[in-house]
């Protein structure tokens, strides 16, 4: 049965338990606010539904109810490598079921003529100078896709119904996702690789057909494959996958949302912490000389950082309480293929002493590294050595994510997202303060 039918069939099924949910328990409570929750940013309050990924603190993120390690191990492989389709991760996060060999080479089949820029989002690209942006220009591309929207044409149209509306969303889905990887690629050629972009092949698989526009050798397409899986979602609260449903709540199409997405990765507490975290490693690696990294060494470096009132990057995390399994699976494809890189090297000695010495400093909630940790040493190993490019990266992935957020909410008919706002007066009011 095709992806399209498949996911028609399950909106089917999950109608009426959102319908009886909302009938008899629509009043239930389900969390309280605290003012600090109000002024930090809402951090943990409960207000998202989303069933295509949850965060665990002990075991982290979940695609559809799988652990990491299980979805590296049950989804469809290409045949020789380590890392699973993108195309069958894809389908994992619509539909909730694992897919088949048959399953990946439908959805394969389906994007396989839809990777080629239309023109004009090429000329766009070029119109850029140099040295704009790579997520200025990504967010531009996207967002001028739009023309070419079909859910926003049925819109104008009038024929936008609320339970059929999953349907042109799907479709700019499936336009967008392979273009993702096209425009991602389009620009890296362009901005650092003297703007000689490569077309894509239409018989490679998704984290084969980047690394090939993007002209890095294998084993990259099995790194592609890997980081577009691993940063795909994490929960509904993130900026990035929140700002995508979001605006997606307001009826705008997936061009607009996935535009807005790319932004709300751009900035440096959310979508820049891979290249801070790689900047940081070399920094401390020049500090030592390049030297061998032995425990000693690294102990005293970090600890005179934290004496120095600074903080090691790339460590804790705000729900998790143990290793990122995300960081755990790009450090067995980096003990697998690069085990004598110096860089990797330090990435991992730091995982050997970093967390005891954070447990014993008492200060951080969770000592154990985050994903962050670890993606800048491997891109930095295949050549991709840009670090403004690594956001760009992100967005790939993350559009994965969001995308089948979206393709959700349109089907089960989710209302525009307003929450009510307080003044200082009010909180001041609450609290017995006035």
């Amino acid at each position: 049965m095709a992806l399209k039918e498949v996911l028609a069939k399950k909106i089917d099924e999950w109608r009426p338990r959102i319908v009886k949910l909302l009938k008899e328990h629509g009043k239930d409570k389900v969390d309280e606010v605290t003012i600090s929750q109000l002024y930090g940013g809402m951090r943990g309050i409960k207000s998202l539904v989303t069933d295509i990924s949850y965060l665990d603190p002990m075991e982290g993120i979940r695609f559809r109810g799988y652990t990491i390690p299980e979805c590296l191990e049950k989804l469809p492989k290409p045949p020789g490598k380590d890392m699973p389709y993108d195309e069958g991760h894809f389908y994992l996060l619509l539909t909730g079921d694992m897919p088949t060999e048959e399953d990946v080479a439908d959805i394969r089949a389906e994007w396989s003529t839809r990777y080629e820029l239309p023109q004009y989002v090429i000329d766009i690209l070029r119109a850029f100078p140099r040295d704009a942006r790579a997520m200025s220009m990504f967010s531009a591309a996207v967002v001028a896709l739009q023309r070419e929207s079909k859910f926003f044409k049925t819109y104008d149209e009038g024929k936008l119904g609320k339970f059929t509306a999953w349907d042109p969303m799907y479709e700019d889905v499936m336009d967008l996702m392979p273009k993702m990887a096209t425009i991602g690629a389009y620009i890296y050629r362009m901005k650092y690789r003297d703007d000689t972009p490569i077309a894509p092949d239409p018989d490679l698989d998704y984290g084969a057909n980047f690394a090939y526009m993007a002209g890095v050798a294998e084993p990259y397409d099995d790194v592609s494959r890997m980081y577009f899986m691993l940063h795909s979602d994490h929960e509904s609260g993130n900026v990035s996958a929140h700002t995508g449903h979001l605006v997606a709540s307001g009826l705008a199409d997936i061009y607009y949302s996935v535009s807005a997405m790319i932004d709300g990765l751009a900035g440096p507490l959310h979508g820049l912490a891979n290249q801070e975290t790689l900047k940081w490693i070399q920094g401390m690696m020049e500090k030592l000389n390049y030297e061998e990294p032995t425990e000693e060494l690294l102990k005293k470096f970090c600890w005179d950082l934290l004496n120095s009132g600074q903080v090691i990057p790339g460590y804790g995390h705000a729900v998790l309480r143990k290793t990122d399994p995300r960081y755990m699976a790009q450090r067995e494809f980096a003990m697998k293929h690069l085990p004598d890189d110096l860089t990797f090297k330090y990435v991992s000695g730091l995982f050997e002493v970093v967390p005891d010495i954070l447990t014993e400093q008492g200060k951080a909630k969770n000592p154990w590294p985050n994903v962050d940790a670890h993606s800048g040493c491997i891109q930095w190993y295949y050549g991709v050595q840009e670090y403004e490019f690594y956001t760009c990266l992100f967005n790939i992935g993350r559009a994965f994510g969001v995308t089948a957020n979206v393709i959700w909410d349109r089907a089960l008919g989710q209302a525009l997202e307003r929450p009510k706002s307080l003044t200082t007066d009010m909180l001041e009011k609450i609290a017995g303060i006035k």
